[in-house]
Protein backbone atom coordinates (compact mmCIF):
# COMPACT_ATOMS: atom_id res chain seq x y z
CA UNK A 1 0.00 0.00 0.00
CA UNK A 2 2.74 2.46 0.97
CA UNK A 3 4.52 1.72 -2.32
CA UNK A 4 1.41 2.73 -4.28
CA UNK A 5 1.11 5.97 -2.33
CA UNK A 6 4.77 6.70 -2.99
CA UNK A 7 4.49 6.05 -6.72
CA UNK A 8 1.48 8.39 -6.85
CA UNK A 9 3.49 11.14 -5.18
CA UNK A 10 1.30 11.13 -2.05
CA UNK A 11 4.22 11.62 0.29
CA UNK A 12 2.11 12.97 3.14
CA UNK A 13 0.10 9.74 3.10
CA UNK A 14 3.33 7.71 3.15
CA UNK A 15 4.43 9.55 6.30
CA UNK A 16 1.02 9.04 7.93
CA UNK A 17 1.09 5.34 7.09
CA UNK A 18 4.63 4.96 8.44
CA UNK A 19 3.67 6.63 11.74
CA UNK A 20 0.67 4.32 12.14
CA UNK A 21 2.84 1.27 11.50
CA UNK A 22 5.36 2.45 14.11
CA UNK A 23 2.59 2.75 16.69
CA UNK A 24 0.90 -0.57 15.96
CA UNK A 25 3.72 -2.93 14.95
CA UNK A 26 7.31 -3.20 13.77
CA UNK A 27 7.87 -1.97 10.20
CA UNK A 28 9.58 -4.37 7.83
CA UNK A 29 12.52 -3.60 5.53
CA UNK A 30 10.20 -2.79 2.61
CA UNK A 31 8.38 -0.16 4.66
CA UNK A 32 11.68 1.44 5.59
CA UNK A 33 12.77 1.37 1.95
CA UNK A 34 9.66 3.31 0.95
CA UNK A 35 10.14 5.93 3.66
CA UNK A 36 13.80 6.34 2.69
CA UNK A 37 12.78 6.94 -0.92
CA UNK A 38 10.13 9.39 0.23
CA UNK A 39 12.68 11.40 2.20
CA UNK A 40 14.95 11.27 -0.85
CA UNK A 41 12.27 12.66 -3.15
CA UNK A 42 11.62 15.42 -0.62
CA UNK A 43 15.30 16.29 -0.33
CA UNK A 44 15.39 15.33 3.35
CA UNK A 45 18.63 13.37 3.35
CA UNK A 46 19.32 13.52 7.10
CA UNK A 47 15.89 12.07 7.87
CA UNK A 48 16.55 9.23 5.41
CA UNK A 49 19.74 8.40 7.31
CA UNK A 50 17.91 8.53 10.66
CA UNK A 51 15.21 6.19 9.35
CA UNK A 52 17.82 3.58 8.40
CA UNK A 53 19.55 3.97 11.76
CA UNK A 54 16.20 3.43 13.48
CA UNK A 55 15.67 0.28 11.43
CA UNK A 56 19.08 -1.07 12.40
CA UNK A 57 18.46 -0.32 16.10
CA UNK A 58 15.33 -2.43 15.89
CA UNK A 59 17.39 -5.35 14.55
CA UNK A 60 15.72 -5.32 11.15
CA UNK A 61 17.98 -6.54 8.35
CA UNK A 62 17.94 -4.04 5.51
CA UNK A 63 17.80 -5.16 1.91
CA UNK A 64 20.44 -4.34 -0.69
CA UNK A 65 17.84 -2.16 -2.41
CA UNK A 66 17.29 -0.11 0.73
CA UNK A 67 21.00 0.63 1.23
CA UNK A 68 21.38 1.24 -2.50
CA UNK A 69 18.58 3.81 -2.42
CA UNK A 70 20.11 5.47 0.64
CA UNK A 71 23.48 5.62 -1.13
CA UNK A 72 21.89 7.21 -4.20
CA UNK A 73 20.05 9.65 -1.94
CA UNK A 74 23.40 10.66 -0.44
CA UNK A 75 24.93 11.03 -3.90
CA UNK A 76 22.08 13.27 -4.96
CA UNK A 77 22.84 15.47 -1.96
CA UNK A 78 26.53 15.68 -2.90
CA UNK A 79 27.60 13.39 -0.06
CA UNK A 80 29.32 10.70 -2.10
CA UNK A 81 31.84 9.78 0.62
CA UNK A 82 28.97 8.80 2.90
CA UNK A 83 27.33 7.00 0.00
CA UNK A 84 30.41 4.86 -0.55
CA UNK A 85 30.27 3.84 3.12
CA UNK A 86 27.00 2.04 2.36
CA UNK A 87 28.72 -0.33 -0.06
CA UNK A 88 29.85 -2.75 2.64
CA UNK A 89 26.24 -3.16 3.76
CA UNK A 90 25.09 -3.56 0.17
CA UNK A 91 27.69 -6.23 -0.58
CA UNK A 92 26.56 -8.35 2.38
CA UNK A 93 23.08 -8.85 0.95
CA UNK A 94 23.38 -7.93 -2.75
CA UNK A 95 22.62 -10.24 -5.66
CA UNK A 96 23.48 -7.76 -8.42
CA UNK A 97 27.09 -7.31 -9.58
CA UNK A 98 28.98 -4.55 -7.80
CA UNK A 99 29.45 -2.65 -11.06
CA UNK A 100 25.67 -2.11 -11.25
CA UNK A 101 25.71 -0.47 -7.83
CA UNK A 102 28.55 1.87 -8.70
CA UNK A 103 26.89 2.76 -11.99
CA UNK A 104 23.70 3.69 -10.16
CA UNK A 105 25.63 5.95 -7.79
CA UNK A 106 27.35 7.68 -10.71
CA UNK A 107 23.97 8.21 -12.38
CA UNK A 108 22.55 9.68 -9.16
CA UNK A 109 25.43 12.17 -9.03
CA UNK A 110 24.87 13.17 -12.65
CA UNK A 111 21.11 13.47 -12.18
CA UNK A 112 21.77 16.00 -9.41
CA UNK A 113 24.17 17.92 -11.65
CA UNK A 114 27.36 16.92 -9.83
CA UNK A 115 29.69 15.61 -12.53
CA UNK A 116 32.77 15.84 -10.31
CA UNK A 117 31.33 13.46 -7.72
CA UNK A 118 30.31 11.12 -10.53
CA UNK A 119 33.87 11.14 -11.85
CA UNK A 120 35.18 10.57 -8.33
CA UNK A 121 33.04 7.46 -7.87
CA UNK A 122 34.09 6.21 -11.31
CA UNK A 123 37.73 6.54 -10.27
CA UNK A 124 37.03 4.94 -6.89
CA UNK A 125 35.28 1.91 -8.37
CA UNK A 126 38.38 0.99 -10.38
CA UNK A 127 39.96 -0.16 -7.12
CA UNK A 128 37.34 -2.89 -6.76
CA UNK A 129 35.79 -3.71 -10.14
CA UNK A 130 36.00 -2.82 -13.80
CA UNK A 131 33.40 -0.41 -15.19
CA UNK A 132 31.32 -1.87 -17.98
CA UNK A 133 30.33 -0.07 -21.17
CA UNK A 134 27.11 1.25 -19.64
CA UNK A 135 29.11 2.87 -16.84
CA UNK A 136 31.55 4.43 -19.28
CA UNK A 137 28.83 5.73 -21.58
CA UNK A 138 26.98 7.30 -18.65
CA UNK A 139 30.09 9.15 -17.50
CA UNK A 140 31.01 10.07 -21.08
CA UNK A 141 27.60 11.67 -21.59
CA UNK A 142 27.95 13.39 -18.22
CA UNK A 143 31.24 14.94 -19.23
CA UNK A 144 29.82 16.14 -22.53
CA UNK A 145 26.63 17.50 -20.95
CA UNK A 146 28.83 19.61 -18.66
CA UNK A 147 31.08 20.89 -21.43
CA UNK A 148 34.06 18.78 -20.34
CA UNK A 149 35.16 17.74 -23.82
CA UNK A 150 38.78 16.95 -22.96
CA UNK A 151 37.77 14.64 -20.11
CA UNK A 152 35.30 12.91 -22.41
CA UNK A 153 37.96 12.56 -25.08
CA UNK A 154 40.38 11.00 -22.59
CA UNK A 155 37.76 8.44 -21.53
CA UNK A 156 36.94 7.73 -25.16
CA UNK A 157 40.61 7.13 -25.96
CA UNK A 158 40.77 4.69 -23.05
CA UNK A 159 37.86 2.78 -24.56
CA UNK A 160 39.57 2.67 -27.94
CA UNK A 161 42.53 0.99 -26.30
CA UNK A 162 40.33 -2.02 -25.53
CA UNK A 163 39.73 -1.01 -21.96
CA UNK A 164 43.26 -1.68 -20.77
CA UNK A 165 43.54 1.56 -18.79
CA UNK A 166 40.16 0.80 -17.19
CA UNK A 167 40.78 -2.81 -16.21
CA UNK A 168 42.46 -3.36 -12.87
CA UNK A 169 44.60 -6.09 -11.34
CA UNK A 170 41.55 -7.83 -9.90
CA UNK A 171 39.89 -8.34 -13.25
CA UNK A 172 41.79 -8.40 -16.53
CA UNK A 173 39.40 -10.57 -18.52
CA UNK A 174 36.77 -7.91 -19.21
CA UNK A 175 37.52 -5.61 -22.10
CA UNK A 176 35.39 -2.54 -22.66
CA UNK A 177 35.20 -1.18 -26.20
CA UNK A 178 32.98 1.59 -27.60
CA UNK A 179 29.63 0.87 -29.22
CA UNK A 180 27.68 2.97 -31.71
CA UNK A 181 26.14 5.01 -28.87
CA UNK A 182 29.65 5.89 -27.69
CA UNK A 183 30.71 6.99 -31.16
CA UNK A 184 27.55 9.04 -31.71
CA UNK A 185 28.02 10.83 -28.39
CA UNK A 186 31.52 11.87 -29.41
CA UNK A 187 30.54 12.77 -32.97
CA UNK A 188 27.72 15.03 -31.78
CA UNK A 189 30.06 16.71 -29.30
CA UNK A 190 32.69 17.29 -31.99
CA UNK A 191 30.10 19.05 -34.14
CA UNK A 192 28.93 21.26 -31.27
CA UNK A 193 32.52 22.16 -30.37
CA UNK A 194 33.53 22.55 -34.05
CA UNK A 195 36.32 20.06 -33.42
CA UNK A 196 36.64 18.87 -37.01
CA UNK A 197 39.97 17.07 -36.55
CA UNK A 198 38.50 15.11 -33.65
CA UNK A 199 35.35 14.41 -35.64
CA UNK A 200 37.41 12.98 -38.48
CA UNK A 201 39.29 10.74 -36.04
CA UNK A 202 36.15 9.50 -34.27
CA UNK A 203 34.28 8.92 -37.53
CA UNK A 204 37.10 6.86 -39.04
CA UNK A 205 37.33 4.82 -35.84
CA UNK A 206 33.59 4.21 -35.97
CA UNK A 207 33.89 2.73 -39.46
CA UNK A 208 36.95 0.70 -38.45
CA UNK A 209 34.97 -0.81 -35.57
CA UNK A 210 32.40 -2.12 -38.04
CA UNK A 211 29.67 0.46 -37.55
CA UNK A 212 28.02 2.01 -40.58
CA UNK A 213 27.17 5.41 -41.94
CA UNK A 214 23.63 6.33 -40.94
CA UNK A 215 21.99 8.88 -43.22
CA UNK A 216 19.77 10.45 -40.56
CA UNK A 217 22.52 10.45 -37.95
CA UNK A 218 25.68 11.26 -39.87
CA UNK A 219 24.88 12.94 -43.20
CA UNK A 220 24.66 16.53 -41.99
CA UNK A 221 27.80 16.30 -39.85
CA UNK A 222 29.76 14.90 -42.79
CA UNK A 223 28.56 17.75 -45.01
CA UNK A 224 29.41 20.30 -42.31
CA UNK A 225 32.86 18.79 -41.84
CA UNK A 226 33.45 18.79 -45.59
CA UNK A 227 32.59 22.47 -45.84
CA UNK A 228 34.92 23.11 -42.90
CA UNK A 229 37.82 21.68 -44.86
CA UNK A 230 37.51 17.97 -44.14
CA UNK A 231 36.81 16.85 -47.68
CA UNK A 232 38.53 13.54 -46.99
CA UNK A 233 35.53 12.50 -44.92
CA UNK A 234 33.34 12.83 -47.99
CA UNK A 235 35.67 10.52 -49.90
CA UNK A 236 35.79 8.10 -46.96
CA UNK A 237 32.00 7.97 -46.69
CA UNK A 238 31.60 7.53 -50.44
CA UNK A 239 34.05 4.63 -50.46
CA UNK A 240 32.31 3.08 -47.43
CA UNK A 241 28.93 3.20 -49.18
CA UNK A 242 30.27 1.81 -52.47
CA UNK A 243 31.98 -1.09 -50.67
CA UNK A 244 28.74 -1.85 -48.83
CA UNK A 245 26.82 -1.72 -52.14
CA UNK A 246 24.70 1.15 -50.81
CA UNK A 247 23.36 4.05 -52.86
CA UNK A 248 24.73 7.40 -51.65
CA UNK A 249 21.99 9.81 -50.53
CA UNK A 250 21.29 12.68 -52.97
CA UNK A 251 22.82 15.39 -50.77
CA UNK A 252 26.03 13.41 -50.43
CA UNK A 253 26.12 12.82 -54.16
CA UNK A 254 25.62 16.52 -54.86
CA UNK A 255 28.45 17.45 -52.52
CA UNK A 256 30.75 14.92 -54.16
CA UNK A 257 29.73 16.26 -57.57
CA UNK A 258 30.58 19.80 -56.44
CA UNK A 259 33.89 18.65 -55.02
CA UNK A 260 34.96 17.00 -58.27
CA UNK A 261 33.95 20.07 -60.26
CA UNK A 262 36.04 22.25 -57.96
CA UNK A 263 38.96 19.94 -58.68
CA UNK A 264 38.18 20.28 -62.44
CA UNK A 265 37.86 16.49 -62.56
CA UNK A 266 34.84 16.49 -64.85
CA UNK A 267 34.94 12.79 -65.69
CA UNK A 268 34.84 11.86 -62.01
CA UNK A 269 32.07 14.39 -61.39
CA UNK A 270 29.94 12.88 -64.14
CA UNK A 271 30.79 9.34 -63.06
CA UNK A 272 29.44 10.10 -59.58
CA UNK A 273 25.98 10.36 -61.07
CA UNK A 274 26.11 6.70 -62.08
CA UNK A 275 25.94 5.86 -58.39
CA UNK A 276 22.37 7.13 -58.16
CA UNK A 277 19.17 6.51 -60.15
CA UNK A 278 18.92 9.28 -62.73
CA UNK A 279 15.21 9.86 -62.17
CA UNK A 280 15.99 11.36 -58.76
CA UNK A 281 17.42 14.46 -60.44
CA UNK A 282 14.86 16.32 -62.54
CA UNK A 283 15.61 19.34 -64.69
CA UNK A 284 14.21 21.57 -61.96
CA UNK A 285 16.39 19.94 -59.32
CA UNK A 286 19.48 20.50 -61.46
CA UNK A 287 18.59 24.17 -61.92
CA UNK A 288 18.08 24.54 -58.18
CA UNK A 289 21.29 22.63 -57.64
CA UNK A 290 23.40 25.21 -59.46
CA UNK A 291 21.35 28.21 -58.34
CA UNK A 292 21.77 27.37 -54.64
CA UNK A 293 25.37 28.54 -54.75
CA UNK A 294 25.92 30.44 -58.01
CA UNK A 295 29.26 31.88 -56.87
CA UNK A 296 30.80 28.50 -56.20
CA UNK A 297 31.79 27.95 -59.83
CA UNK A 298 33.01 30.12 -62.63
CA UNK A 299 31.32 30.11 -66.01
CA UNK A 300 34.31 28.29 -67.50
CA UNK A 301 33.72 25.39 -65.13
CA UNK A 302 30.17 24.86 -66.36
CA UNK A 303 31.23 25.24 -69.98
CA UNK A 304 33.91 22.59 -69.49
CA UNK A 305 31.39 20.32 -67.78
CA UNK A 306 28.93 20.61 -70.67
CA UNK A 307 31.75 19.91 -73.13
CA UNK A 308 32.82 16.80 -71.20
CA UNK A 309 29.24 15.53 -71.11
CA UNK A 310 28.95 16.02 -74.86
CA UNK A 311 32.16 14.08 -75.45
CA UNK A 312 31.03 11.22 -73.23
CA UNK A 313 27.62 11.03 -74.90
CA UNK A 314 29.34 10.83 -78.26
CA UNK A 315 32.07 8.35 -77.37
CA UNK A 316 30.60 6.37 -74.46
CA UNK A 317 26.79 6.50 -74.56
CA UNK A 318 26.55 3.27 -72.58
CA UNK A 319 28.12 4.95 -69.57
CA UNK A 320 24.88 6.86 -69.07
CA UNK A 321 22.63 3.84 -69.30
CA UNK A 322 24.43 0.96 -67.67
CA UNK A 323 25.11 2.61 -64.30
CA UNK A 324 28.75 1.52 -64.13
CA UNK A 325 30.41 2.18 -60.81
CA UNK A 326 32.80 5.11 -60.80
CA UNK A 327 36.42 5.32 -59.82
CA UNK A 328 36.63 8.72 -58.16
CA UNK A 329 39.61 10.91 -58.76
CA UNK A 330 40.60 9.23 -62.04
CA UNK A 331 40.10 10.40 -65.58
CA UNK A 332 38.44 8.19 -68.17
Amino acid sequence: MEQVMFECGKYNLVHDFFKKVLMSSIPNALTYKVIVNTFWREGRTDEAILAVQDMERRGIVGTAGLYYDLARCLCSAGRCEEALMQLDKICKVANKPLVVTYTGLIQACLDSGNIHNGAYIFSYMNKFCSPNLVTCNILLKGYLDHGMFEEAKELFMDLLENGSPISNKLDHKDKVIPDIYTFNLMLDACVVELRWDDLEFVYRKMLQHGYHFNVKRHLQMILDACRAGKGELLETTWKHLVEADRVPPPLLLKEMFFKKLEQTDYVAAISCLNAHPSHVFSLKSWLNFFMEDPHRFQRETLVSLVHEVSVLITTRPSSFSEGDSCQLGTRG
